[in-house]
């Protein structure tokens, strides 16, 4: 039995009352004021840390932002400022190329051939057209391009409609006209049109039009000499281009005050000619008339000074005129007389005669009787021209009545190599030296190379061939007493520092002697006043000369003939030795009848022009024919 106590019911020894909670449980809903999670305190520490990593990080970070930025202003502005600076301003300039004025060409009286004048090509910026305005009290007046071109079209006698469309669009460079004269250009400057701009451009103009033509040449539209002298010397005629630069603003134009840089332009050489312009004009218009009168494909003309070689006139007929030289076919754009090579002809027997007296061979008043055909020691047959009985002729009688049997007779005992030396030291085969482009060499093989008939028809100008150059060279070395001048054209330069340098005159060679060109030139005259050049005379001047008719080859093959006449004036005292060459005339293929007039006609010009006096003799000749 179990005991139980007095005064109350038992309860059980291991329950509380009722109303009491365990001693280390709160009451429901309630936490102990000192309860965390067990993770809570290491988290927020983590936090913590991790932001004032960043806020370090991000110093860090701004320090070497901060540094790199001041060493690289230390650097610019203080190691490298000079240097950054100048390439600032370098990309604030403009640059300008001046173009070097072309060096002017004049006669040998200073008239003016060939000269540059000052011209403008216009050009726009699209761009900067478009914001361009002009106000007047605060109100736009005018602007963009519809504004520009009511402004310019005036001035430039455009269509205002259609500059303005052109004026449109976002090209930095449009030209709108080119060979703008000075004064229109300043006067579009001054209408300060934002974008209006201008490059002063020389253009090349030739006041003489077409004389000279052949001899002075042109040149392209990039300033390029084509042909003549502006060909050969188009390097000192051009001289050296300058430049411009400027500091600019962001529009475009130059800041005044701003820095500029000039280098000058340097002017091309001036160059003064031989030519005398009023002969040259002379020789040009004879020439024209003559091919016109007499149906000749062309026609070449030479005037030479003898005792200096300086040539006074070099014509071809229909001559280029450098202004427009697509006007004139190409083959005569060229000099004919320096490039076109035909047989002398008849006008050779003066360096035959020269070569028979120099070596004794002949004297002048030789005689001979001359047949119509004659066969040599080979059996080579020759002929005369015209049909005759036999001839009784002095040596000079040959050469006056150009007899082509009694020159071969005369010749015939002239060593083979001898008659080579003379035509090679009278300078055939051979260029001159002259200062133009284009000349011809001619033809004149060696003798061993001469077959059986060639070795006797150079003796009278054929189996060779020559230029009209060469040919008048001949006869100035006849004139000169025997003296080979070398042919020039150019009489001197003038450089851009103002300095004049006249050509030296080489010394001239003595091809044969001064005796025997007396002699040859005594019986030269004689074929003006007695055989067939009688045409040629010159009154109140004595004239000796040669007819010749010959062969000539074209460039496509062809062959014609050359009529031509080579003369020197005055006999007494010779000045001038003048070339007429006549390629294909159809009214007469004798020398004396188209070619010889017109020698008279130019020579007596240029004896006049050169205010050369009047022979104080009368003709002093040999006999031609003997009993």
């Amino acid at each position: 039995m179990t005991a139980r106590s007095s005064g109350g019911p038992r309860q059980p020894a291991n329950k509380q009352p009722a109303n009491k909670q365990p001693a280390n449980k709160q009451p429901a809903g309630t936490r102990p004021a000192n309860r965390q999670p067990a993770a809570r305190p290491a988290r927020q520490a983590t936090s913590a840390s991790r932001q004032g990593r960043r806020h370090t990080a991000m110093t860090v970070v701004v320090l070497v932002v901060l540094t790199i930025f001041a060493g690289r202003l230390v650097y610019v502005q203080g190691l490298r400022g000079e240097a950054v600076a100048a390439e600032a301003l370098d990309e604030r300039m403009s640059t300008a190329k001046l173009t070097a004025d072309r060096g002017e060409i004049t006669d040998a009286n200073g008239e003016v051939l060939a000269t540059s004048v000052e011209r403008y090509t216009l050009w726009v910026n699209q761009v900067d057209i478009a914001a361009w305005k002009r106000t007047s009290g605060g109100k736009v007046v005018s602007a963009g391009a519809a504004g520009a071109a009511a402004e310019l079209a005036p001035l430039l006698e455009l269509d205002a409609a259609a500059l303005g469309a052109q004026l449109v669009g976002e090209k930095s460079y449009l030209v709108l006209k080119r060979d703008v004269l000075p004064e229109v250009w300043r006067a579009v400057r001054e209408l300060g049109i934002a974008g209006v701009n201008a490059d002063r451009v020389p253009e090349r103009v030739y006041p003489a039009g077409n004389v000279g033509g052949n001899i002075i040449g042109w040149v392209d539209n990039d300033g390029i000499g084509q042909e003549g002298l502006e060909r050969a010397l188009n390097d000192s005629l051009t001289g050296t281009d300058g430049s411009s630069r400027w500091e600019r603003g962001l529009g475009g134009q130059q800041i005044p005050g701003g820095k500029q840089e000039t280098t000058p332009a340097v002017a091309g050489e001036d160059v003064q000619l031989t030519i005398l312009r009023d002969l040259q004009w002379k020789a040009q218009d004879a020439l024209d008339k003559a091919v016109a009168d007499t149906g000749a494909d062309s026609a070449s003309l030479i005037v030479t000074h003898i005792p200096t070689g300086e040539i006074l006139a070099l014509a071809d007929s229909g001559a280029v005129d450098p202004n427009d030289p697509g006007a004139t076919e190409a083959d005569s754009r060229i000099s004919r007389a320096l490039s076109n090579v035909f047989e002398p002809g008849s006008t050779a027997k003066v360096i035959t005669m020269a070569a028979a007296i120099e070596t004794g061979v002949a004297a002048p008043l030789d005689q001979w009787q001359v047949p119509y055909q004659y066969t040599t020691e080979n059996n080579q047959t020759f002929k005369d021209s015209h049909e005759h009985d036999l001839l009784n002729l002095t040596t000079a009688g040959v050469l006056a009545e150009s007899s082509n049997t009694g020159t071969v007779m005369i010749g015939q005992n002239i060593p083979q190599q001898v008659r080579y030396d003379y035509l090679a030291k009278f300078g055939f085969g051979k260029r001159t030296g002259i200062e133009l482009p284009g000349e011809s060499a001619g033809i004149l093989h060696p003798a061993d190379e001469w077959d059986g008939r060639t070795k006797y028809a150079v003796l009278f100008g054929q189996g060779l061939s020559v230029t009209a150059l060469q040919a008048t060279q001949a006869f100035a070395i006849i004139g000169g007493g025997g003296v080979a001048m070398t042919p020039h054209i150019i009489k001197g330069r003038t450089g851009a520092d103002g300095v004049y340098t006249p050509t030296p005159i080489a010394a001239g060679t003595q091809v044969i002697s001064a005796e025997t060109a007396a002699t040859v030139l005594k019986m030269m005259e004689s074929a003006v006043d007695e055989g067939t050049g009688s045409a040629a005379a010159i009154p109140g001047y004595r004239v000796a000369g040669k007819t010749g008719t010959a062969q000539a080859w074209a460039t496509d093959g062809s062959v014609g003939i050359t009529a031509s006449f080579i003369g020197v004036a005055p006999v007494d005292d010779p000045q001038i030795a003048v070339s007429v060459i006549m390629n294909n005339p159809r009214s007469s293929e004798w020398g004396g009848t188209v070619a010889a007039p017109v020698f008279g006609d130019v020579a007596g010009y240029a004896l006049q022009m050169l205010k050369v006096a009047p022979s104080g003799s009368a003709p002093d000749v040999f006999a031609t024919t003997f009993p």
